[in-house]
């Protein structure tokens, strides 16, 4: 049970970083919740429901549509309190990583490509906590590693 446990933290880690092979979708102006919200629904539907179980968001208005989230994907949306970033410790370290490729205070673009190519660049660059391996590696190797039972 303990190594399932591991294993899961390790997976929230690996989700908490965009997907490779998964297109990011720009968030409009018109409304961000609502593309925030069809963008995450149509991520997490990609995702094995064992895997996933719930998110933890900040307190930012594009998660305004939380609860049809939850309602289309029976994922729960958890929020983290403000001014606490160690609640949402993956994400933050994430957020650090991300600037090396894109710097505080830089326009961000809205080209796919560019934000594919971060994304396969972060899913591919190996990790202390997974062993040195990537987490897009961490990620095929999952599943297969939960359904067993030992």
């Amino acid at each position: 049970m303990q190594r399932i446990r591991r294993k899961l933290l390790q997976l929230d880690r690996v989700l908490k970083h965009v997907m490779e092979d998964r297109p990011l979708a720009p968030v409009g102006r018109d409304s961000p919740a609502k593309a925030v919200c069809d963008a995450l629904i149509d991520t997490v539907r990609v995702v094995p429901s064992q895997l996933m179980k719930s998110i933890t968001w900040d307190q930012g208005s594009e998660m305004a549509r939380h609860a049809a989230l939850s309602v289309k994907t029976d994922i729960g949306v958890y929020f983290a309190h403000p001014h606490a970033p160690w609640e949402r410790g993956t994400n933050e370290n994430t957020n650090g990583l991300i600037r090396e490729y894109i710097p505080k205070g830089t326009k961000i673009s809205s080209d796919p490509v560019f934000l594919n190519s971060v994304s396969q660049s972060l899913n591919t660059r190996p990790r202390r906590i997974f062993g040195y391996k990537t987490p897009a590696e961490v990620f095929v190797e999952m599943p297969s590693e939960l359904a067993s039972t030992d």
